[in-house]
């Protein structure tokens, strides 16, 4: 899922820099929602280059914050971006954002473990499930309060082709806190190894693509983060529609697993 290609599809024309953003809408990361930002482009550029190719793609940017991934994603060449952001605060410094870039950017205020991303997005770019995945991405830089209740619900959208999912295999690239991107990709045996990991090599092919140490955000989280992409497999190891029902409590039952996840 990892691609080389610079970032060069689209130049923005002189904006505010992200730390100006920040400082011009007052805004300050609130750490009950979890919030830590990423103000390094050449970070966010690395990020959306794991993606792959996003030149003339349909993307689904998660928490967009004061924007600094989705300028990263712009200029990779995307041609729709539609960002699901659920602070308010944030909501004027994206439509400034948006405004750079006339017809190639949405703002949907929304909280992503409700939104309907099918809705989001034309039916036209639907392949079937044995195709090669459609012209779809979502990238995000999750905060870690919402990142494992979302995978897993993607996780079972995966198995019921339902959601996002109902264009094909749609490709994800998200951060989480590092520990969960371990336990994502950990292998038999592997003390990391959970629920969470079952799930996830049950249906995709799951990559740790690098290490984002705390220093890089702002505020400084308490944990590194990491980098993870997830790509459904193909119709030949996919299980059937609905084979993830009762998948969650049937691979690990007890209480103790289930906050692990």
């Amino acid at each position: 899922m990892a691609a080389t290609q610079k970032l060069a599809c689209f130049r923005l024309p002189p904006l505010p820099t992200i730390k100006e953003i920040i400082k011009l809408y007052n805004l300050r990361a609130e750490k009950q929602l979890s919030q830590n930002f990423l103000l390094d482009m050449r970070l966010t550029d690395k990020i959306v280059r794991q993606a792959g190719n996003l030149k003339d793609a349909h993307v689904c940017e998660v928490g967009p914050g004061p924007g600094g991934l989705t300028r990263s994603i712009l200029k990779a060449g995307a041609a729709d971006v539609l960002v699901v952001e659920k602070d308010t605060r944030f909501i004027p410094g994206l439509q400034l954002l948006s405004e750079a870039a006339p017809g190639k950017m949405r703002i949907a205020h929304g909280d992503i473990l409700t939104y309907r991303l099918e809705r989001g997005f034309p039916a036209h770019i639907a392949q079937t499930w044995e195709d090669v995945p459609p012209n779809l991405h979502i990238i995000g830089n999750l905060p870690f309060s919402v990142s494992t209740p979302l995978i897993i619900k993607w996780l079972e959208q995966m198995s019921n082709r339902t959601g996002c999912f109902m264009f094909g295999r749609t490709r994800l690239t998200l951060t989480f806190q590092k520990e969960v991107a371990e336990r994502l990709t950990a292998s038999t045996g592997s003390r990391q190894r959970s629920r969470l990991s079952v799930m996830a090599q049950y249906l995709c092919t799951v990559k740790n693509c690098f290490t984002i140490p705390g220093c890089a955000f702002v505020p400084k989280p308490n944990a590194h983060a990491a980098l993870a992409g997830l790509l459904c497999h193909g119709s030949h190891i996919t299980p059937p529609p609905g084979a993830l029902q009762g998948f969650n409590t049937s691979t690990c039952p007890c209480s103790d697993c289930y906050r692990k996840c």
